[in-house]
């Protein structure tokens, strides 16, 4: 895991780290190596117990997480636009309720039609345990590196365990890998839930961060960014740092695409208003609506090629100048494509 700062770069992080990093034995703390960016491996463990009181659970492990669904009332829409003569539309939505099992509350009280699709408070909610502390050899990890720590294997429910017998006044059975909490799992009621527990068991780790003292904290980079990564299993250096640098680059190719699905959407937006002048006569507002679709699609693809390859000349700059070029040709294609289109209308008219 790489920290996101404001400033500095990643990529550029990562690669600093990759080549400043120490090997260090997780079985001594060595002074020598203080404020160092370090790498080590070893057996993550804890002499700290999880309970999940309310259900009377209790383990030896780095975390236990509980999940919970619950059987709810769904508001679900369907809304139709339908373009009215003169150029107005009008949007027609439909409401309806359905009872399904979802895994996190719904408010009820925010449906259109709230009266007789009440959902009850749920008696339980997902929670995240983990122990403290959680050794490495010598070393205790950071929070930010127990964060990371996401190895999670079923708990199933142990035979003859005592349970509560109501919770928020409903009866509790164990059921499966997990419990419900309601009268009939097979006819289940508003309110009614399903839960079970995960467990992240002790176990083999890697970590990269800045030692400090005989625990760990954020290396901060040259570059701008933040290094604190933990793996589970024993990887090299070289392997962690190179699926940290395959994670953010899929993550920014994300973002990018949703900046660019964004732009393309406020285009369509501001060219929205020509269909529906258009729409006087249906017919040419829709073609008129798909002619700027392909508008705002021709804005979309050079804009954002730019903002990317702005953001890469700087740092990447045998990316990003071919690329600021292309985007550069693109919109200088598309300019002069809207003056001949001007003139053919001009020595028409």
């Amino acid at each position: 895991m790489v920290q996101r700062r404001p400033c500095g770069d990643d990529e550029k992080t990562l690669d600093e780290g990759a080549k400043d990093y120490v090997t260090v034995s997780s079985e001594k703390v060595d002074s020598a190596n203080e404020g160092k960016l370090v790498y080590t491996t070893g057996s993550a463990a804890t002499t700290d117990i999880l309970r999940d009181n309310e259900l009377n659970v209790s383990v030896a492990a780095l975390k236990l997480r509980r999940v919970v669904e619950i059987y709810q009332w769904k508001e679900e829409t369907e809304s139709e636009t339908k373009k009215k003569l003169g150029g107005s539309e009008e949007t027609v939505t439909t409401y309806n309720y359905v009872k399904k099992w979802v895994d996190d509350p719904i408010d009820s009280s925010r449906f259109k039609k709230p009266s007789g699709h009440e959902n009850p408070k749920p008696a339980l909610e997902d929670v995240t345990k983990t122990a403290k502390p959680i050794t490495v050899g010598a070393f205790t990890i950071s929070e930010g590196l127990a964060g990371s720590i996401g190895n999670f294997t079923p708990l199933v429910p142990e035979e003859g365990a005592v349970l509560p017998e109501t919770l928020g006044g409903r009866e509790v059975r164990a059921e499966g890998n997990g419990y419900y909490i309601g009268k009939d799992p097979a006819n289940p009621e508003v309110g009614d839930m399903r839960v079970s527990h995960e467990v992240a068991l002790p176990g083999e780790v890697s970590i990269i961060s800045k030692q400090f003292g005989s625990s760990f904290e954020p290396y901060p980079a040259k570059a701008g960014g933040k290094i604190e990564m933990l793996e589970e299993g024993t990887r090299s250096a070289e392997s962690m740092f190179a699926s940290a640098q395959q994670s953010n680059k899929i993550l920014t190719w994300i973002l990018r695409g949703a900046g660019a699905l964004i732009m393309f959407i406020g285009f369509s937006a501001l060219f929205r208003p020509l269909s529906v002048i258009a729409d006087v006569v249906p017919l040419i507002g829709s073609i008129v609506e798909v002619g700027t679709g392909f508008v705002a699609l021709l804005l979309t693809v050079p804009l954002s090629l730019m903002v990317i390859a702005f953001a890469w000349v700087f740092y990447r700059p045998l990316i990003g100048i071919p690329l600021l070029l292309v985007a550069v040709a693109g919109i200088v294609f598309l300019i002069r494509k809207i003056m001949q289109a001007k003139k053919t209308r001009m020595a028409t008219a």
